[in-house]
């Protein structure tokens, strides 16, 4: 990839030297999680969304949950000891990461957030999510993600 068509995320990881490999799967028109894991070729389980949310106390979370399952907001709001959270806006993500719905890594966000990944992710030696741009996605193992963003594993999906 040229280097003016590099996200954030990339950027950050290059610059660190951290090992990512690069998936594109723009030609697929594929338009949410459950079509980007097919697009992909990949586990459902192991592909994740990322999820910007606000708590109670106004603080903003990042939750990694795979794309086949939904955020329970009370265990997310535990995690992270909070009385309770809810989605960020669509509108609120652009002005508050530097990334669009669709496109938001976890990675290169205009500044951190505390992150929290679905303890799932443990059982596979990569995953994969957003790159930063839709229509890509990074894979990586938790081992080199967590060298980049720090984050706690637990169980926050619903069941």
């Amino acid at each position: 990839m040229a280097k003016d068509n590099k996200t954030n995320a990339m950027r950050k990881l290059d610059s660190m030297k951290i090992s990512y490999k690069e998936h594109y799967y723009t030609e697929t028109g594929a338009v949410n999680g459950l079509e980007t894991a097919r697009a992909l070729g990949e586990d459902p389980e192991q592909v994740f969304k990322t999820l910007v949310t606000t708590g109670r106390t106004g603080e903003h979370y990042v939750f990694m949950v795979p794309v086949s399952s939904e955020l329970d907001l009370k265990k997310a709001a535990a995690a992270v000891g909070e009385k309770s959270i809810e989605m960020l806006r669509s509108k609120e993500l652009l002005p508050l990461t530097g990334y669009i719905h669709g496109g938001c890594s976890p990675i290169g966000m205009k500044k951190f957030f505390r992150t929290t990944i679905n303890e799932t992710a443990q059982l596979f030696d990569t995953i994969f999510f957003s790159g930063g741009r839709i229509g890509f996605q990074i894979e990586m193992t938790l081992e080199d993600l967590e060298k980049v963003i720090p984050f706690g594993l637990c169980d926050i999906t619903a069941d």
